[in-house]
């Protein structure tokens, strides 16, 4: 965990002055980690991930390999049967739900694939599912968002030590529903990514959401593509609208919510210096990280400057957050303020524009940014340009528990995604 130094932010010092023509850094200021004296902390950690990701990837192969040589079927045995069961009238997608499923959603600009009666392709996970259901579907996430192609390799793997564990086979049984739709179904290991949230409804019925942007309508089994709209327009709902299956919640919301939320999440920010907003909130199974609907891959954010270099400016903070610690424990701060501007550089001046923007941006008065801190352990560097200073609220406020009354959360226009989804 990094030093929070605490930096008072009141409305005395959002007054602003006009910035010194000669405060502003030279284009090839050296780095903050220069002025620091510090290295990477993640200095050889993508090398390291890519000699773990090949063994694994050796494992993998040496496994697959073993298996295929116990099964030895012929090439074109496995390709007449694999022809055969998609065209077999017994493998069929669902239309009613009763259970927890998984649906992949394929999408186009504004149309789906979906099936050859009009619907989107859902298999079953299970019948019911347990209190555990968020951590499987968090793992679900993770372990495949990225790596679909081994869907079938972990199913042959968590097969052997499931049986005395309720939580594997739970995650087998999800393993089980994505390799049918991969391999029977769909024809393509590629599912997309997972929804950040199952959808769930009043009936106990629960749907995990698979998203794909595909590149153009090309058929990947016997299905067809139609408009988002039309496949609305046409849905036969059996449920009331006052309590809606978890069926009739995705195409209700497939277009407002859930592709738009799609294309928002691979949105990348322009190169320069951002101010982003850290706010948690805590369950009792999960943590969430407060985002903006319209870029839920970023914290709450401002834009800084173009400039995403800081480097000399990086003493200043640390003198400013020394001084902000010393007037930690009295009743007002302010004496600290001036000490802090008497040299100030540019990035003063800038900050205080951004902090006014952000707290606007967020639905949150100056007033009560008053304990705000700048956290001053680094420069968050995203690479591509982009490099992030964070405002935290009050060390209690920072992540609020279950139940309690915060503040410093804005009400509308926000999303509480899942730590994990949010990574």
């Amino acid at each position: 965990q990094g030093r929070l130094y605490y930096v008072r932010v009141s409305a005395y010092n959002m007054k602003g002055w006009g910035p010194p023509a000669s405060s502003l850094p030279p284009s090839a200021a050296p780095s903050w980690r220069e002025s620091d004296g510090r290295e990477p902390r993640r200095r050889g950690h993508i090398e390291a991930m890519e000699r773990l990701l090949q063994q694994v990837r050796a494992t993998h192969t040496h496994y697959c390999c073993g298996v295929s040589k116990l099964q030895n079927p012929s090439r074109k045995q496995s390709v007449s049967r694999s022809l055969k069961h998609l065209f077999n009238s017994s493998n069929k997608f669902v239309k009613t739900l009763k259970g927890i499923y998984l649906a992949a959603v394929f999408y186009h600009k504004d149309s789906l694939l979906v099936t050859a009666e009009e619907q989107i392709p859902i298999v079953e996970v299970d019948d019911s599912y347990s209190s555990s259901l968020m951590q499987d579907f968090l793992w679900f996430t993770k372990q495949l968002s990225c790596m679909w192609e081994d869907v079938r390799w972990l199913r042959q793997s968590m097969s052997v030590s499931m049986s005395s564990s309720s939580t594997l086979q739970a995650r087998h049984k999800m393993l089980t529903a994505a390799g049918q739709l991969q391999q029977n179904l769909l024809g393509t290991h590629n599912l997309g990514r997972v929804h950040y949230e199952p959808i769930k409804d009043r009936h106990g019925n629960v749907l995990l959401v698979t998203i794909r942007d595909t590149e153009s309508q090309h058929s990947l089994f016997s299905g067809k593509w139609m408009q988002v709209t039309k496949l609305q327009s046409q849905r036969k709902s059996l449920s009331t609208p006052e309590e809606p299956y978890a069926l009739d919640i995705l195409i209700i919301t497939i277009q407002q919510d859930i592709l738009a939320y799609q294309r928002r999440s691979t949105h990348r920010l322009a190169p320069g210096l951002y101010l982003g907003y850290l706010k948690l909130s805590s369950s009792v199974d999960q943590i969430k990280v407060l985002v903006s609907q319209r870029t839920p891959n970023m914290l709450c954010h401002t834009r800084v400057r173009d400039n995403a270099n800081v480097s000399e400016e990086w003493d200043w903070i640390q003198t400013l957050a020394a001084a902000g610690e010393k007037d930690r424990n009295k009743e007002d701060g302010e004496e600290a303020v001036p000490r802090a501007e008497s040299h100030a550089p540019l990035l003063y001046y800038e900050l205080q524009t951004a902090i006014k923007s952000l707290l606007k941006h967020i639905n949150l008065p100056l007033h009560q940014a008053r304990h705000f801190r700048l956290y001053s352990q680094e420069v968050v560097e995203l690479g591509h340009g982009v490099s992030f200073l964070l405002l935290l609220p009050p060390a209690d406020n920072v992540c609020s528990a279950p139940g309690q009354s915060n503040p410093y959360t804005p009400l509308s226009g926000f999303l509480h995604l899942p730590l994990q989804m949010f990574e």
